[in-house]
């Protein structure tokens, strides 16, 4: 990817529905030549907007990090059976204590432990499932930034956090345009009320009242591979229960941070951590450890291939080759 290519997913990150007229004026180039670009890359599936519920949807006991054994030779046949799940968000292969992570959502915490028992404990060849429930989320991945623009660039495409407004429930109308947008987080609004039999204003208050209020959340992903960051991983922390506030806050503002999620368990805190290799990984946790040295590194690993990421199913170097919906209402076994 070349540098136009990473400074237009710098600001589809800062603004991920942005028009081409808006975007074209702090990146120095025309409108036209930055729709081309973007559909070049999304043909390619080295970058891409996907849509999904926000945080405040999501209940206590309803997310969870599931690591997952599995015997030999079956790796990669579950990870992909899992990845076909509607529940499962991402789908990794790890490094460590475990050959598989991952992330899951349901509508409460009966629906999490029977995907868990029923689903994952039935698959043939899965040795153990260890599940440990987030309890907050202090960093969420859409914040992360690539940074390949510049200040007065950046200044000219931020917009707010997505904090006006009820965070309710989202209305049954919402949640099918949130649906409609996994895929594709551009689609236009008219494309939109066409398939949902809607008016397109009706589409548009709609889905502005979702992301201003934070029911549902923009990103903007990219084959990190192909964009330089070439190792992710994870941190599993142990923080002593007064501090752990206190330190999650302050991890959730570092750099290499995605996700950041405060979780029940022997190690307490969970720390996502994208970088450029594996020193700077090392870096980190230097890093880390002398800003707060009461946190214990419980345990680090390093993720070998992403299959799934957010619902887009991904090739060796990161890039989106297919889509899965996501709906944390999906039945446990399918």
């Amino acid at each position: 990817m070349d540098e136009l290519d990473l400074a237009l997913v710098n600001a589809l990150q800062l603004d991920p529905r942005g028009s081409w007229a808006r975007l074209a004026r702090p990146l120095g180039v025309d409108a036209a030549t930055l729709s081309r670009r973007w559909a070049r890359l999304r043909a390619s599936g080295e970058a891409w907007v996907t849509c999904y519920v926000g945080p405040s949807q999501i209940p206590y006991g309803a997310f969870a990090l599931v690591e997952v054994g599995c015997a030999p030779g079956r790796n990669q046949a579950i990870a992909e059976q899992i990845a076909a799940d509607r529940c499962a968000i991402t789908v990794e292969h790890t490094t460590g204590g475990r050959d598989l992570l991952l992330t899951v959502t349901a509508t409460d915490i009966g629906g999490l432990s029977a995907y868990v028992l029923n689903r994952l404990g039935a698959i043939d060849g899965v040795t153990f499932t260890r599940t440990h429930l987030s309890h907050r989320l202090h960093r969420e991945a859409s914040r992360w930034r690539l940074d390949s623009l510049d200040q007065d660039q950046r200044r000219h495409l931020e917009r707010g956090d997505g904090a006006d407004g009820e965070p309710r429930a989202l209305r049954d109308e919402e949640t099918a345009i949130l649906f409609a947008l996994g895929a594709d987080g551009r689609r236009s609004h008219a494309s939109l009320a066409a398939e949902l039999g809607m008016s397109e204003a009706r589409v548009r208050r709609a889905l502005s009242a979702m992301l201003s209020s934070g029911r549902a959340v923009m990103r903007c992903e990219v084959a990190h591979r192909l964009a330089g960051w070439r190792v992710t991983g994870m941190l599993w922390l142990r923080v002593p229960p007064p501090r752990l506030e206190i330190v999650a806050d302050s991890v959730a503002t570092m750099r290499e941070t995605r996700l950041v999620c405060s979780v029940a368990g022997h190690a307490n805190l969970m720390a996502n951590i994208w970088v450029h290799g594996l020193d700077e990984l090392a870096a980190f946790q230097t890093r880390l450890v002398s800003r707060f040295p009461e946190v214990d590194i419980v345990e680090q690993f390093v993720t070998l291939k992403w299959v799934k990421r957010l619902g887009h199913m991904l090739d060796g170097e990161g890039r989106s080759i297919g889509f899965v919906s996501l709906d944390p209402r999906a039945p446990a076994v399918q």
